[in-house]
């Protein structure tokens, strides 16, 4: 059976974890020691919409350095300003015909673990469910839009990378977590830019839930604007995406996106509840950034990123 490895075993990764674990692979989790130990005892639970779940048999560590080489599947869930680490941290631990695939939020992960590890061993994933943590040991499937999609940065120059999508896909619907292939993985995480960067900073700033912020005409203004302004700096970067214009996307947003995460408290709320970093650059501040390189005013996505910032008691840079 096939090794993977959980590159941050936190609610996310749990969750993938676990529901592989009970298919049958071998997994180790990567991640927190008062996490770990506690599945080290008692095993991993995971409950909420996906059912309940009690998984053991794990392999846990909580420093690469103890980690066995030969993975044949890295699963990277760390936050977004700890990917070139945990990539540098892997990456002699990788199978030479392994694969590591991004599971995380934002842009700009992808690509780090390419200039690592290596264009043809690095995939990416689109994830819209919501997890999290509610003790140690314990994870919780919160709520669910879509199926997590899999696919390649640039697909068709790598065959072997391509098939491994596909086939991961495969594995990943088998197991219970809803999966599938895609082609066209720069837009679907492109999309998921749009949905977050709409909704993370106003939930964290306002703390509040996914759905009042798109009940109410205020909030709902501003993330009108937020999206509206990334569709325009995605549109400069040439990435092809299925909406013809932002009104399209909204209209997604709207009518299916927030309505399947109604009750989800955004992971950047939690992160300032607990005093940790958040993901704010790679979301909103990616908007802004990669915007003023191509000379796209961003105005919302940049108050956003610095207030988030204010927030975190980091200084903002331009």
């Amino acid at each position: 059976m096939e090794r993977i490895l959980i590159a941050g075993a936190g609610a996310r990764g749990s969750v993938f974890g676990g529901f592989l674990r009970a298919a049958g692979y071998e997994v180790t989790l990567l991640g927190r020691r008062t996490h770990l130990e506690a599945i080290e005892r008692q095993g991993l639970r995971i409950d909420g919409i996906w059912g309940q779940h009690h998984v053991g048999g794990f392999s846990c560590c909580t420093e690469a350095a103890q980690l066995r080489p030969g993975f044949d599947l890295v699963l990277v869930t760390v936050k977004s300003y700890d990917t070139a680490a945990m990539a540098s941290a892997i990456a002699p631990y990788l199978a030479p015909a392994g694969h590591a695939i991004s599971l995380q939020n934002g842009l700009g992960n992808v690509e780090a673990l390419e200039r690592i590890l290596g264009a043809p061993r690095v995939l990416g994933g689109r994830v819209i469910f919501g997890a999290t943590l509610t003790a140690p040991g314990c994870a919780r499937v919160t709520v669910y839009a879509d199926p997590v999609l899999l696919g390649a940065w640039t697909p068709g120059l790598h065959p072997a990378r391509d098939a491994a999508a596909r086939r991961w896909a495969a594995a990943f619907a088998r197991c219970g977590i809803p999966a599938e292939y895609t082609e066209a993985l720069r837009a679907a995480l492109w999309a998921k830019v749009f949905y977050n960067a709409a909704l993370n900073p106003l939930g964290a700033l306002l703390g509040v839930h996914y759905g009042a912020l798109a009940e109410n005409r205020e909030t709902r203004a501003v993330m009108d604007a937020v999206i509206q302004e990334a569709f325009a700096v995605a549109a400069a970067e040439a990435v092809e995406l299925p909406w013809a214009e932002a009104a399209q996307f909204r209209a997604l947003f709207y009518e299916k996106l927030v309505p399947s995460t109604r009750d989800h408290r955004a992971s950047m709320l939690q992160d300032l509840e607990r005093g940790r970093r958040t993901e704010i650059d790679a979301i909103n501040g990616a908007i802004w950034q990669r915007g003023a390189a191509r000379g796209i005013s961003t105005p919302v996505n940049e108050v956003l990123t610095r207030l988030v910032r204010f927030r975190e008691g980091r200084r903002c840079e331009a």
